[in-house]
């Protein structure tokens, strides 16, 4: 099948096969219902994204009734707005307030008539402890996200042709003394104009993207971008460039290695090795595998080479609801890829003093073998960059201001 890009919200028939989904499972567990509070979960189920504070937002499926979306009063119209399908909401007060109005009265009086519950792992505690009856550990919800309908492949291709052509900007103006603050405000800027231009009714609650450079001083370091005002692009490299996040609540990743002007002499091998992994983890992607073989070849063929001592993560992670989440290719995920799965393919060699290499892109799992969604050239060859005639420096003032605003209203969410 030829997944199109679309970016419009889903249909409550599609909602409706996730929970039905769910119901199966739960059925197979013996549960009686399921506590969701996690809010990527909640999305998943309800089309609702919100940013949560200290007031409990919890999704009650159960096994045969009506979905129960507990909510303070004040959320009751913007549920109302974002959400799809048949939900009953039910509000409390506020929170903190009073007993007989409080969240833990509402969830109670739901709650009291099941006898097996299923919970999140990361469910707060003190939900857990306001449950009276038997309660199991799941990841039923989590487990039913990792293989994708159509819809939401169709959703992830078109968030990664968005990436995609973001990072050929952001490559195509890559040059010595471009600071990753005024590079993270042009192109993250660009990719939210276009997602406002193709849909003005996305969820920025459901919306964080990041455009990041690290230049080769820190790029060894995979999720260092502490110290924003001195993270100017140089000549040589390498430089790790990454483009990801969520775009109304589908995620994308793409990333890549490159050098300007100049290619320093021990930096060749590690990145014709890195080369070498990524296209093996890629052939081992496919249905029927286990993803810690896959992960476990690719820390063979590293090793082999010598950079057994230059792996920080995994080879890969899913893509969804969120732009980081599991299944995993990962030594110990002892799960068998399937078809409608979606990775990033993601080894990476990390040498302090000269600094990191790693391209990731994101793949779909087909049933004849796997689709990269994120077609970014990515040889030697092509990634040594020229530099170009006009240079400039960013100015001290201006990467000041850029700061003081990522500070007070954007942040960096890497």
């Amino acid at each position: 099948m030829t997944h199109l890009p679309i970016y419009s919200d889903p249909s409550e028939q599609e909602l409706s096969s996730r929970k039905n989904k769910l119901l199966a499972s739960m059925e197979q567990r013996g549960l009686d219902c399921l506590v969701i509070t996690d809010p990527d979960n909640i999305y998943w189920l309800t089309n609702f994204a919100n940013y949560i504070h200290e007031r409990p937002f919890i999704l009650i499926l159960p096994l045969s009734g009506q979905l129960t979306f507990i909510i303070p009063e004040l959320e009751r119209q913007h549920a109302r707005t974002r959400s799809i399908g048949n939900i009953e909401l039910d509000t409390y007060y506020e929170f903190p307030c009073e007993e007989d109005t409080a969240w833990l009265a509402v969830f109670q009086k739901r709650i009291s008539a099941f006898k097996r519950v299923g919970l999140e792992l990361n469910a707060p505690q003190f939900i857990s402890n306001a449950i009276p009856s038997t309660t199991e550990a799941s990841e039923l919800v989590e487990e039913a996200r990792y293989v994708k309908s159509d819809y939401e492949i169709c959703r992830i291709v078109y968030s990664c042709n968005l990436a995609t052509r973001a990072m050929e900007k952001l490559l195509n103006m890559a040059r010595p003394g471009l600071s990753l603050l005024e590079l993270h405000s042009k192109i993250t800027k660009l990719m939210q104009m276009q997602l406002l231009s193709d849909n003005p009714q996305i969820n920025p609650l459901a919306t964080n993207v990041a455009a990041v450079v690290q230049p080769p001083n820190v790029s060894h370091d995979p999720h260092n971008f502490t110290n924003l005002m001195d993270m100017d692009m140089c000549q040589g490299g390498p430089h790790v460039s990454i483009i990801n996040g969520t775009m109304n609540g589908y995620g994308t990743e793409v990333e890549r290695t490159f050098f300007l002007g100049d290619v320093p002499s021990k930096a060749e091998k590690p990145y014709q090795v890195m080369m070498d992994a990524r296209a093996l983890c890629i052939e081992l992607c496919v249905a029927g595998a286990d993803m810690h073989d896959v992960d476990s070849r690719v820390v063979q063929l590293l090793t082999k080479y010598g950079y057994g001592d230059n792996i920080l993560h995994r080879v890969g992670h899913s893509i969804g609801v969120t732009g980081h989440e599991g299944p995993f290719l990962a030594k110990g995920f002892h799960h068998q890829i399937q078809a409608g799965m979606l990775f990033t393919i993601e080894p990476g060699i990390y040498i302090d003093g000269l600094g990191g290499f790693r391209h990731s892109d994101t793949l779909l799992v087909t049933e004849n073998g796997n689709k990269v969604l994120t077609p970014v050239k990515d040889s030697l060859r092509d990634m040594t960059l020229p530099i170009k005639a006009f240079q400039f420096k960013t100015s001290p003032a201006f990467k000041q201001k850029m700061l003081q605003v990522y500070n007070r209203y954007l942040g960096l969410n890497l």
